[in-house]
């Protein structure tokens, strides 16, 4: 009972937040707040730059890896289980999850920044 209340209250308070963040920022938009400022004068060139999507794709790299790593964590509560041969196992399999895609992502060229 306490855990599907849980659920219930997690899920309704996230979907309220993400309602807000979504209807929030849309209320008073107008030309002058979509304009850049840069001291009070005029901008001297266009300050939109393109933005290289090599720096996005190391991005979400890192946090791929970052992620797949925090799923370690738990390893050493999860010692004192009654089943460590499964556990074992588990972990071994996302360790070598880990380092093929790695092996993956470096052969694909994906961590070299010349292109």
């Amino acid at each position: 009972m306490n855990l599907a209340i849980s659920l219930i209250t997690n899920m309704s308070l996230a979907s309220l937040l993400v309602l807000i963040a979504f209807w929030l920022p849309q209320l008073n938009t107008y030309m002058e707040k979509t304009t850049p400022y840069e001291c009070g004068f005029d901008p001297m060139g266009s300050v939109w730059l393109p933005f290289s999507m090599k720096f996005f794709l190391v991005a979400i790299t890192f946090l791929l890896f970052d992620l797949e790593i925090a799923l370690l964590l738990p390893l050493p509560w999860a010692i004192q289980t009654n089943n460590l041969k499964l556990m074992l196992f588990m972990a071994l399999l996302l360790i070598s999850l880990l380092a093929l895609s790695l092996a993956y992502e470096w052969m694909q060229k994906g961590l070299e920044w010349i292109e």
